[in-house]
């Protein structure tokens, strides 16, 4: 599998919005094995890395975010079950899990819930060390600047808004991959 040739499938060449996604989803891959290969005694899955990171916002198409030249109908929340979706239907099972774990540091169906999001009554949390890889390395880009590379603290100061859980599990992951 080629995850450029599934990007090609759903996103137009010369296209705003494929630029945007491509531009994202390479910083992400980039980070995520950059630490993948310092982490050696992980023994984590470096080509799954690569793939899943390249993938993990395919769905953002289908979502209404115009300032990233997204018309879709759907809330942006929705992007990683809609991605899971896809990914699923390309036979794609595990990939699919990162693109519906990653929004966030996770979503537990008490927060999806308690918060009327519209999204599937479920827990949505990175569970394998890849899946947590690539969600953390997602948190230091934005899809407004993807040619930038947040701080630690910003993203810490981002993730508060969403509580001290959240901050917490970024912190154990800094400490599980800041080296």
């Amino acid at each position: 599998m080629v995850p450029t040739d599934i990007i090609n499938k759903y996103y137009p060449k010369n296209n705003d919005l494929r630029k945007i996604l491509v531009s994202h989803s390479f910083a992400v891959a980039d980070k995520a094995l950059a630490i993948a290969q310092i982490h050696s005694e992980m023994n984590l899955d470096k080509i799954f890395i690569y793939e899943a990171a390249i993938l993990h916002d395919i769905g953002i198409f289908k979502t209404n975010a115009p300032e990233i030249y997204c018309f879709g109908e759907f809330p942006y929340i929705c992007h990683g079950y809609l991605g899971s979706e896809i990914l699923r239907a390309e036979s794609l099972p595990l990939h699919a899990l990162v693109c519906e774990r990653h929004t966030g540091i996770g979503l537990r169906k008490e927060y999806i819930v308690a918060n009327n999001l519209p999204l599937p009554h479920q827990d949505m949390v990175p569970v394998s060390l890849e899946e947590q890889l690539v969600c953390f390395a997602d948190k230091f880009f934005s899809k407004t600047h993807p040619d930038k590379e947040k701080t630690v603290d910003k993203v810490r100061s981002h993730l508060a808004k969403y509580g001290e859980d959240s901050v917490n599990k970024f912190d154990k992951w800094c400490e599980m991959f800041i080296v």
